[in-house]
């Protein structure tokens, strides 16, 4: 092959890369950009949570609802464990990777397990949802199931002077199905739920 064979070539190689990489380096995310945020805006943007133009939170995300001190506030439902940095870190996302048998994770489900059942006044002996005391995969999970929420709508309408009947509606209110009515089970997002316990007039 001669010099102009290769500077041909040269030049369909450069022109190549040029076209894919305005392709699929612009033209791509450009365009899965625009029909997210033609269609669904909301979840393009983290489906983060405003209440009266104040950011709250998002609803994919877990998070603390602590007091100055770090304690659970009792007039809150809490999320479940994360073992994402100092709890719900994106930054830091992900499991403690302890196995089943492992005797720092049966220690630590154990601890947990009668913390919640205290702060919830249950039992002693009183079945402990499992979501209540071992974290999920990523240490983010906004949801938590609909036993773990009412175990504690008692306390919470304890807390807010409110009969439990109406604190246990709320979560019915708030309850979201299974996905296709068979995918996963119904779950809570705790940081709707507690926006919309603050919103009760």
């Amino acid at each position: 092959m001669g010099r102009s064979g290769l500077v041909r070539q040269a030049c369909a190689c450069i022109a190549m890369l040029a076209i894919v990489t305005a392709l699929l380096g612009f033209g791509y995310p450009l365009t899965v950009t625009g029909i997210s945020q033609l269609f669904f805006r909301q979840q393009a943007n983290g489906s983060l949570v405003y209440v009266n133009g104040e950011l709250r939170g998002s609803a994919l995300l877990g998070q603390n609802f602590t007091d100055a001190a770090g304690a659970p506030r009792a007039r809150y439902f809490q999320p479940r464990p994360s073992d994402a940095g100092a709890g719900y870190d994106g930054a830091d996302s992900g499991a403690s990777n302890l196995g089943p048998s492992n005797p720092v994770l049966i220690k630590l489900v154990t601890d947990r397990a009668a913390a919640y059942r205290a702060f919830n006044d249950l039992p002693k002996n009183a079945v402990v949802p499992v979501d209540a005391v071992t974290a999920s995969a990523s240490g983010l999970d906004p949801d938590i199931s609909v036993a773990n929420a009412l175990d504690q709508a008692r306390r919470v309408a304890r807390a807010r002077h409110l009969p439990a009947a109406r604190v246990i509606a709320l979560v019915r209110q708030h309850t979201t199905q299974a996905q296709w009515g068979f995918l996963s089970e119904p779950t809570v997002n705790v940081l709707e739920l507690n926006l919309a316990l603050d919103g009760l007039r």
